[in-house]
């Protein structure tokens, strides 16, 4: 088979056809049903304890270091003179701005210092979230991508609101894909600060900015939850309301793929 000089073989074009109906077919379940029942699933688990801790005191998770006893040291120490050894290091470079103060670590008395374990469960519950968000939109996208028919002069409203349609689908996707990354910052930021109270143990404002950086990653999980549902609502709005031109964005439209 043929269009304007292109050949498609007719395998193929079954093929492709039928990939299509399966698109529209997942799409429209998606936008008809999928999106409203996902958005009171999220609503509902907005309404859990888990996500409505009054006193953020309960998030937090006490890192057991133990502070060493102080070390006293006098001019000269086990024969080596403070002032000859600040000779040596600036004569080999290594000035006051190059040399890291603190105890080596290599390995905890206690074992592994473990995460936040209240946070790791709730992330754990809102990551397969994001990843269905992102999956969904992408059908959907998909699907409103192959509505779209070739370009014509005049009569392009409907192409419009497919096009608004794609935009805003594909905005939702590069949201919902910021919040993974926003997770993955969580752990890497907490990660370098319990390295430092590892280091210091006796400086107390690595210990509280833990648990602040604690508490603001549980809001920002309940955040994210709420955009979560407020964006099925969105979607599922708009393109209901626009249903009709976005499956027939002009009167005569008998566009097909080849």
């Amino acid at each position: 088979m043929s269009s304007k000089g292109i050949k498609v073989d007719n395998d193929l074009k079954t093929k492709v056809d039928a990939f299509r109906e399966r698109i529209t077919g997942e799409a429209e379940n998606l936008v008809a049903d999928f999106f409203p029942k996902k958005l009171l699933e999220l609503d509902s688990f907005l309404k859990e304890p888990i996500l409505n801790v009054a006193d953020l005191k309960e998030i937090h998770s006490e890192i057991n270091i133990k502070v060493p006893d102080p070390i006293i040291l006098n001019n000269s120490h086990d024969g080596v003179d403070v002032q000859n050894s600040r000779k040596w290091k600036m004569e080999d470079g290594l000035d006051d701005d190059n040399c890291q103060d603190g105890p080596k670590v290599f390995g905890m008395p206690g074992g592994m210092i473990k995460s936040n374990g209240q946070l790791v469960d709730l992330i754990e519950r809102v990551k397969p979230e994001i990843r269905t968000l992102i999956e969904k939109c992408n059908t959907v996208k998909m699907w409103v991508q192959l509505l779209i028919p070739r370009i014509e002069d005049g009569n392009n409203f409907g192409v419009s609101i497919q096009e608004e349609t794609v935009a805003e689908l594909r905005t939702v996707e590069g949201e919902a894909a910021s919040y993974l990354d926003q997770i993955s910052r969580y752990y890497i930021t907490r990660a370098k600060l319990v390295s430092k109270i590892t280091k210091y143990p006796h400086v107390e404002d690595y210990q509280r900015t833990v648990t602040e950086i604690d508490e603001k990653e549980y809001i920002s999980l309940k955040i994210i939850v709420s955009e979560l549902r407020n964006q099925y609502v969105t979607l599922h709005d708009m393109i209901l309301k626009n249903i009709e031109k976005i499956k027939r964005p002009r009167s005569s439209n008998n566009e097909a793929l080849y």
